[in-house]
């Protein structure tokens, strides 16, 4: 059998950062990686003596690399998989204008993080946390709509005429920095997840690696790999598309869609011992990975509910978004 290794969002969580200015956008598709990387990776740059490739390098591909346990089946490399068939657009709403439902997330201990991977995912630890509640589904453009209208909020950049795009009323809204996200989850009585909250919601108790279990499924999250094996340019989904996805808890699209804001600060996890200057309160963490197709850096698949990322506050993107949490107790 063939496995893959499923490597983090290294570039995301480790180097592509924007400068923290008002309107900055996190720009994809750069093609000179130093407009990225400059903040991060002058020093191991100049130690590698290799520009980009320097820090490009210590990640495999996907499609190369065998690992003992991390086996995709449905893999889009095998003939014998069938993706599964997405409707993008619906003239009308199924998930409605108002803030979304949530599900209560019961008190009790998890297993975050991992020892297995990137090493600011680690160590995998135990954390105890009060009941809560979390959004089934991420916000969409028409619940963020509904947020502008009634504050006088700027849109996001991907709306015309303070609307977006038609047929996208249930896709996950795009071009929001942590302001924004946080804005709207205070607007609608609630607040961002920590991150540690978000983990839990994504991966229940039992330590798995993905919100459905524990090997890879292209057909439960919309990742790169499914856009990659369709051999089309990715992009958002509707929210609540993939079913099989779905978390212990029944959340949607906790793993791919679009990355989503939590209100922690990046910084290391208990008994790391893991230097990086970037940790602190500078850069806020963002989880699940998202649609979009980063194999110009090799970043891999960033699926697995332990990866994490980090961006400053400011920073928006079409792979970006986010969904509320509530404290628990209340409805």
């Amino acid at each position: 059998m063939v496995s893959i290794i499923l490597p983090g969002m290294f570039i995301w969580g480790e180097a592509c950062l924007a400068a923290d200015k008002p309107g900055d956008i996190h720009h994809e598709k750069v093609k000179d990686c130093r407009v990225c990387h400059s903040t991060y990776n002058q020093s191991t740059i100049r130690q590698s003596g290799r520009s980009c490739q320097g820090c490009h390098d210590k990640l495999p591909t996907p499609e190369l690399e065998q690992a003992e346990e991390s086996e995709p089946e449905g893999y889009p490399k095998d003939s014998r998989i069938k993706i599964k068939e997405i409707r993008m657009y619906y003239p009308k709403s199924r998930i409605g204008p108002e803030p979304n439902p949530m599900v209560l997330i019961p008190a009790g201990s998890f297993v975050m993080g991992t020892n297995d991977r990137l090493p600011d995912e680690g160590p995998a630890h135990t954390v105890t946390l009060g009941a809560f509640y979390m959004d089934r589904y991420e916000v969409t453009n028409l619940q963020y709509k509904q947020f502008i209208d009634a504050t006088g909020r700027r849109s996001p950049d991907h709306f015309r005429s303070r609307t977006f795009p038609a047929g996208k009323a249930d896709h996950p809204v795009v071009y929001v920095t942590w302001y924004d996200a946080d804005a709207y989850c205070h607007w609608a009585g609630k607040r961002l997840p920590t991150q540690e909250e978000w983990e839990k919601a994504a991966r229940g108790t039992d330590a798995r690696p993905f919100p459905w279990g524990r090997r890879f499924d292209i057909n439960a999250a919309n990742t790169p790999l499914r856009w990659s094996a369709l051999g089309t340019e990715g992009d958002t989904t509707p929210v609540g598309s993939f079913p099989e996805g779905v978390s212990p808890y029944g959340l949607y699209d906790m793993s791919g869609n679009v990355w989503e804001w939590t209100s922690s600060w990046y910084k290391p996890y208990p008994g790391s011992r893991w230097e990086s200057e970037n940790y602190g309160e500078l850069y806020k963490v963002l989880k699940g990975g998202s649609w979009w197709d980063c194999s110009f850096y090799q970043c891999g698949i960033s699926a697995p509910v332990y990866n994490r990322s980090f961006f400053q506050k400011r920073t928006k993107n079409a792979s970006f978004g986010f969904r509320c949490a509530r404290d628990g107790g209340k409805t």
